[in-house]
């Protein structure tokens, strides 16, 4: 737990500062309703559930850091929407948190993604939230309500009580609803990555598998596109997970390090696949 935290630093740097980051998107309009069958078939299959991870020791929140290490190449490329409760004021001011350049990117290059969005940012803008959990090549899941942290000293960020915790997270599950995500993911990653035992008991009713990372790419504020480019690609395994953002005003190089990264792993192999996916391969579909 010590050792993710301190992988967490990189990130967490950005969530102590007063600028929260928020997740890209479009705001292309959702499609048209299908129309409901006369009556179910009765070769038509059930839903499937997405898989999740089994309970940790007595009962707690499992906790996902990357998949298999042998069984193939795939990686898994996260963006964290890290827009924070009181972050309204500058989004009324004119500030732009989206990147709409960099899910297109991403859709243009046909890679997939999971995007980890908080429930503020859902109702700043749900059109683009909308859009994003519309989009079958991406999958939407928890980033908390409020964005603030889930244990004492965590980088800064103000604290959620104990007893607060799960409303926080369920409170963002309402506000995908509200801005017509159909399926947000049973996964929840914590601000800052901070998390203690007894934020693992507090989630347990949740019913979520909480999702760290393996890789930092250290794009939050970074300059320099080619070396975030270079740590995601200095770090990549079998599996793992890689913790970006998708913000214009504090992560401006993260589409450029993107075109490059895609087309280097590709060459090396790899292949882009949702979280869900890792979690699946990791434990099968529960």
């Amino acid at each position: 737990m010590t050792t993710l935290v301190r992988r967490a630093a990189a990130l967490c740097a950005l969530a102590a500062s007063s600028l929260a980051l928020a997740a890209c998107g479009s705001t292309e309009p959702g499609e048209a309703p299908r129309p409901a069958p006369s009556a179910p078939s009765a070769s038509a299959a059930a839903p499937s559930r997405p898989p999740t991870l089994a309970p940790g020791p007595a009962g707690l929140t499992p906790v996902f850091e990357h998949g298999p290490r042998a069984g193939g190449r795939t990686v898994a490329l996260t963006f964290d929407a890290d827009m924070t409760a009181d972050q309204g004021p500058r989004a009324a001011a004119g500030e732009r948190f989206d990147n709409p350049g960099l899910i297109a990117t991403l859709r243009k290059l046909e890679v997939p993604a999971t995007v980890f969005m908080t429930g503020r940012w859902a109702e700043e803008y749900p059109d683009a939230a909308r859009s994003i959990g519309q989009d079958p090549r991406f999958e939407i899941a928890n980033h908390s309500y409020s964005h603030y942290a889930f244990t004492d000293d965590c980088y800064g960020l103000p604290t959620v009580p104990e007893e607060r915790m799960r409303s926080d997270v369920e409170r963002a599950y309402a506000a995908f609803r509200e801005a017509g995500v159909p399926d947000p993911m049973p996964y929840f990653r914590f601000p800052g990555g901070c998390y203690d035992k007894a934020a693992l008991e507090a989630l347990t009713a949740a019913g979520v598998t909480a999702v760290q990372w393996d890789v930092v790419s250290g794009d939050a504020f970074a300059t320099d596109a080619d070396a975030v480019a270079r740590q995601v690609l200095d770090g990549v395994e079998p599996g793992s997970v890689v913790v970006m953002h998708c913000t214009r005003s504090a992560a401006p190089v993260t589409e450029e390090a993107v075109r490059t990264i895609v087309p280097e792993l590709r060459k090396q192999g790899y292949r882009f696949v949702k979280v869900s996916e890792l979690i699946g391969a990791a434990n099968g579909r529960r």
